[in-house]
């Protein structure tokens, strides 16, 4: 028996040696199958069995010397488990389970969302204007996700303006790569030349910034992706084909009007890696660009902090983060993709209620800020971290929209001897302040307020303050501009201190009709965004009666943007924009060419 099956490994053998697959599975064989005619002897049979291993042995040295096959198979073998790890990072074409999907839906329309809600936010894409006055900037035609393009914006504007020479780079958008960021003490003034942008260019920067958010949202450990299934695998697959055409042609019949359609057409990939994650938002850019980008983004921008992060996060988890009845963005969206966290508050840190009740606010400085309206009203109080971001960027809210303001010069952050000494003092200041921004405190934390700043109030001074019981900031930082240096005040016997002058941009998305744009010979007006500049002048101080009887300001020292333009200032002009600037520099006036920059 052992001789029978000491032959059929023997033939086993051969035959391996002379394929390069593998064998088919042995099989029992019927005894006198497996018996050779030819062994009658054992001296036969070992002789055989000699002429099978000389054989094999001769195979096996043959197979070696060609060799090139098997090595394309090991490669083609490598190759496999390489792309089996990164499925396994990139989870590709995962669906939301049917319970994702309802709470996913629920958390940004609500309950009882109205159709004209959910058009808007399925009609939304993407994509920069086609004016090349304002080609860098994100058009908007549908009303409902500004406070999504207005964020994107920002942050395009920050790779467009202060990284240009990163932008040929794959992954170097991520916050926590920024350490190259330029110092905005040493002063960096970009170009006005907002058309020399090229295509390609802006397209990169989309990614990075759509990169950078999500990464941020995902605690700069996961970015996660959402596309539509039904156009992932043909923009993949369309190598020389028009991707923007086959997007807009699937997008066609397309709706999402509950969280089941949510559930049906959604694909979500997660990465943690940048480089990945910034090719994979590059393959799929025309899908963003498509009439649902701005939704698809926000839903990407949701998973990639967690669901349940971004309801532990919020205030008030039961209301939508879509509001009704206009389905604008909410602050919880634009603190989302601003900070990475979904508060609903703009204020700093958190505000403790007492009863172990917190309202949360902004916890870090950010690459680009926000001012609102809302605070020139006294309805809110922004604190330093968006007042003063990183780079001179802002997405602005007011009422019921979102836009952009920015600076081609860093050293509009910079900040001089007297808005040094207030942000100081008014730090302080705001720490002690319980009323949600209102401006005022108790006696109790004004001197408080006093220690922590130095400040050494004559006793009549401190008494006029403190006979109300409460300390109010306004007169509070007048009796400062009066109290000597060397008592820890900001008097100053020249005028000067304080002064500066700056130009900046203010960008509304959405398209209006503009009919000095018109084609020569056209009769119907262009459609287009808006662009305006303003010059800003911040006077060391002035009155409210100065400023209601419209004093012309006298332009003084700033960055190199005023420098040689020592002509007079005219006089102020008002907008609402102006009330938000002044939210951010107290005291500036603004004049600029044109219609009045609209942020509505």
């Amino acid at each position: 028996m052992s001789d029978q099956q000491e032959e059929e490994d023997l033939r086993m053998a051969l035959r391996m040696s002379m394929q390069n697959f593998p064998p088919e599975p042995k099989r029992s064989k019927p005894r006198e199958a497996a018996i050779s005619p030819a062994m009658t002897t054992p001296e036969d049979s070992r002789r055989f069995q000699r002429e099978l291993m000389a054989t094999a042995a001769e195979k096996r040295m043959v197979a070696a010397a060609k060799s090139a096959p098997s090595k394309n198979a090991r490669s083609r073998d490598l190759g496999i488990k390489e792309a089996e790890m990164k499925s396994k990072e990139t989870n590709l074409g995962n669906e939301l389970s049917e319970e994702e999907a309802y709470h996913l839906f629920s958390m940004v329309f609500g309950s009882g969302v109205s159709k004209d809600i959910l058009v808007q936010w399925s009609n939304q894409g993407i994509r920069f204007s086609p004016d090349p006055e304002t080609s860098m900037g994100l058009v908007q035609h549908e009303g409902g996700p500004c406070g999504v393009l207005a964020t994107i914006q920002a942050f395009v504007l920050k790779h467009l303006l202060f990284f240009p020479d990163e932008l040929g780079k794959v992954a170097a958008n991520i916050p926590h790569n920024l350490n190259s960021r330029r110092s905005s003490k040493s002063q960096y003034v970009v170009s006005n030349n907002f058309s020399a942008f090229t295509e390609d260019a802006k397209t990169r920067a989309l990614v990075k910034s759509m990169s950078e958010i999500l990464f941020l949202c995902g605690n700069n450990k996961r970015a996660v992706i959402a596309t539509l299934s039904a156009l992932s695998d043909r923009i993949e697959g369309s190598e020389g084909s028009p991707k923007d055409m086959i997007s807009a042609h699937a997008l066609e019949d397309l709706s999402i009007e509950s969280a089941s359609d949510l559930q049906k057409v959604l694909r979500v990939d997660t990465f943690t890696s940048p480089t990945n994650a910034f090719k994979r938002l590059e393959a799929m850019i025309p899908i963003f660009q498509g009439r649902m980008g701005a939704l698809l983004f926000l839903i990407s921008a949701l998973l990639s902090r967690g669901l349940d992060c971004v309801q532990a996060d919020r205030d008030d988890p039961s209301l939508p983060l879509v509001t009704a009845p206009f389905g604008h963005a909410s602050q919880e969206i634009v603190n989302l993709l601003l900070c990475g966290q979904a508060v609903p508050n703009v204020f700093d840190g958190r505000m403790d209620l007492g009863g172990g009740m917190f309202l949360k606010g902004i916890p870090t400085s950010v690459e680009v800020g926000f001012l609102t309206l809302l605070e020139s009203l006294n309805f809110c109080k922004v604190g330093q971290n968006l007042k003063c971001p990183k780079w001179p960027i802002w997405v602005v809210g007011s009422e019921s929209h979102y836009t952009v303001l920015f600076a081609l010069d860093t050293a509009v952050q910079d900040e001089n001897e007297l808005e040094e000494r207030e942000s100081q003092i008014r730090k302080a200041f705001d720490a002690q302040d319980q009323s949600g921004g209102g401006g005022f405190i108790s006696v109790e934390a004004f001197h408080q307020v006093l220690r922590e700043t130095s400040i050494q109030l004559p006793s009549d001074k401190l008494d006029s303050l403190c006979s109300s019981g409460f300390i109010v900031w306004s007169e509070f930082w007048q009796v400062i501009l009066d109290l000597d240096k060397n008592l820890g005040g900001l008097k100053d016997s020249t005028g000067q201190m304080g002064r500066k002058i700056f130009d900046l941009y203010h960008f509304n998305g959405i398209a209006k009709s503009d009919l000095n744009g018109s084609q020569p010979g056209g009769e119907s007006p262009v459609q287009r965004p808006r662009l305006t500049k303003l010059r800003v002048s911040v006077p060391p101080r002035w009155t409210p009666e100065e400023f209601m009887a419209d004093v012309a300001v006298l332009p003084g020292t700033a960055g190199s943007e005023s420098s040689g333009k020592d002509t007079e200032v005219a006089k102020p002009q008002h907008a609402p924009l102006a009330d938000c600037i002044r939210t951010r520099w107290p005291r500036a006036v603004c004049n600029w060419i044109g219609e009045p920059p609209s942020i509505v």
